[in-house]
């Protein structure tokens, strides 16, 4: 599954706000709706906050493996 924790910690070491991404940077605050309730956004929209916050993908995305403790082999 794909998080967006590391995004929103981003957010708060470069001192952006919700707002300012909606206000100035002019992104949807349906895709900020998206990534808190981490649903799939684009890799445009990745590589647009890559640009804004001047940070490495890793700073907006994880990997977070599914639990499948439940599978049978």
């Amino acid at each position: 599954m794909i998080s967006y924790k590391p995004f929103w910690e981003t957010l708060k070491t470069k001192k952006m706000s919700k707002y300012k991404l909606i206000y100035y940077h002019h992104i949807s605050s349906n895709t900020l709706r998206r990534m808190s309730h981490n649903e799939p956004i684009t890799t445009n929209t990745i590589d647009l906050f890559c640009e804004i916050l001047h940070c490495d993908i890793s700073d907006i995305i994880e990997y977070v493996p599914k639990d499948n403790s439940n599978d049978s082999i």
